[in-house]
């Protein structure tokens, strides 16, 4: 199997650094599959456990380290992905992914409190934004993995056979379907200037508390999806309606005077985040479709904040 960065450059004798080196690629692959970023180290910590595990002479026996790495770490993600639906459905409430800070804004929030290695950051673009992943919940895992290693990471459908057990033409279903999935769930894009505007302006007629103006700039059939994992208090079913959602903001609005909104990156796309006393307590993904806010998620869930746990102030 090839990968895109092939540790050893195909000689036998696989360095440390060069099996590390994919870490990064591991990483963004698991995260993508799971959606957490805390089971993803998980994964890749796991997948290492069973390369060190093999003896020198194994290890040196399989051709490309990096495919080895990839299909273990794919393998592990697909038995996590099978007993997360399990998991999801004692979950308190709405599940939704677990945010990613920009990478100028990335603090590692494991409790050693070491500073993130560039290895542990990912990889923002199009395959993270929070719609995108929402979408990648409703698949089987089998279509999840399939379309990911496929559509994202560029693998041929006869590795992504190897790695989940199908034939190259049920792998070709699989991501076909997922395909579908996506297009079906996802408007056209906003430009990028267009969905900071209307953030910003959502944030300022919620520190305004002017329903009329968050009205305005909600969809009148926006849905509104909070995340608190039973820790902390948050809405346990999505709320409906531009006007609905608009009159919940306010409520928080007034039941938290103190609360202090930062314009953020969420997922690679304009966001908000909410601090009590320099806390991270909210951070709120938007999905923009035309010149309204379709889709706010808001995770307040804190296992899921702690990338977020000390930023920039600015």
């Amino acid at each position: 199997m090839t990968t895109q960065s092939e540790p050893g450059h195909g000689r036998p004798d696989p360095s440390l650094s060069a099996i590390m080196s994919e870490r990064r690629q591991l990483i963004n692959l698991a995260y993508r599959l799971l959606g957490s970023v805390a089971e993803a180290e998980d994964v890749v910590q796991e997948t290492y456990t069973r390369w060190y595990a093999m003896s020198r002479q194994q290890q040196e026996a399989i051709e490309s380290p990096g495919g080895w790495l990839t299909t273990v770490a794919s393998r592990i993600c697909l038995d996590l992905l099978g007993s997360a639906r399990a998991r999801r459905e004692r979950y308190v409430g709405e599940w939704i992914p677990e945010p990613l800070p920009d990478r100028t804004e990335w603090i590692n929030g494991r409790s050693a409190g070491t500073t993130a290695d560039p290895a542990d950051r990912v990889t923002l673009d199009e395959s993270v934004t929070m719609a995108f992943l929402v979408v990648l919940e409703s698949m089987t895992p089998a279509e999840r993995v399939a379309f990911i290693l496929h559509e994202v990471f560029r693998y041929s459908f006869a590795e992504v056979a190897e790695i989940v057990g199908r034939t190259p033409a049920a792998c070709r279903q699989l991501a076909s379907s997922a395909r579908r999935r996506i297009r079906a769930a996802q408007a056209p894009a906003a430009p990028a200037a267009r969905q900071a505007g209307l953030v910003r302006d959502f944030k300022q007629a919620w520190e305004a508390k002017d329903i009329d103006a968050l009205v305005g700039l909600l969809d009148p059939g926006a849905t509104m999806i909070a995340d608190g994992g039973g820790l902390v208090s948050a809405v346990l079913r999505p709320i409906e309606g531009g006007e609905q959602i608009a009159r919940y903001m306010l409520d928080i609005a007034g039941r938290a005077p103190n609360l202090t909104i930062l314009e953020r990156t969420v997922n690679g796309q304009p966001g908000l985040v909410a601090q009590h006393n320099g806390v991270t307590v909210t951070v709120a993904a938007f999905d923009v479709a035309g010149d309204r806010i379709k889709h706010i998620w808001a995770v307040r869930n804190p296992d899921k904040l702690r990338p977020w746990t000390v930023g920039p102030q600015h």
